[in-house]
């Protein structure tokens, strides 16, 4: 009697099936079309008082505060590694624009406040495109024409051409 319930019990039971599945295939991202420069995301985060606006003074206020952030010893000045500290802070990478040899004017081999102020007073004057005084959002935006890949500018195939063999490794492709 309790030979046959043993075995009824270790019986297989039809149990549901495992289901294992991976993550769903990747699909491209549409390229984008609008795109922000770093340091156009620096000035966007200037905005103080909430009104989507940048004023010069809020970004002079900014841009101090970021300078000295990173000008820990009070020296008034960044060397170019310590300008790339502040690159990779506030711009998001070290290599990001604007560059220290562009910001240091007088080539002494460091970025003074005043060189940094006076970079941004000309960034925010590329920036104000209605001359309102302020930069909106609108205004800190760069649109594309065409979709961009590591290689840079991409155009489709026109009927009849063939694509091009990749550039041989260590080699820039020509335009």
């Amino acid at each position: 009697m309790i030979l046959p319930l043993l075995l009824a019990a270790a019986a297989p039971q039809d149990a549901p099936p495992i289901v294992v599945s991976g993550p769903l295939p990747a699909t491209p991202q549409t390229p984008a079309t609008m795109v922000v420069e770093p340091v156009a995301m620096m000035i966007a985060a200037f905005d103080g008082d909430g009104d989507a606006l940048v004023d010069r003074s809020e970004l002079i206020a900014g841009v101090k505060a970021s300078f000295e952030a990173i000008d820990t010893a009070k020296t008034g000045t960044l060397r170019y590694i310590a300008f790339s500290d502040w690159a990779l802070r506030y711009l998001g990478d070290r290599a990001a624009l604007p560059s220290p040899f562009e910001v240091d004017k007088n080539q002494d081999d460091q970025v003074s406040l005043d060189e940094l102020q006076d970079h941004f007073s000309r960034l925010f004057a590329r920036y104000d495109r209605d001359g309102s005084k302020t930069i909106s959002r609108a205004e800190l935006l760069t649109f594309r024409t065409g979709p961009i890949d590591a290689n840079g500018p991409t155009q489709g195939l026109r009927p009849g051409d063939k694509p091009k063999a990749p550039p041989p490794a260590g080699r820039p492709r020509r335009r």
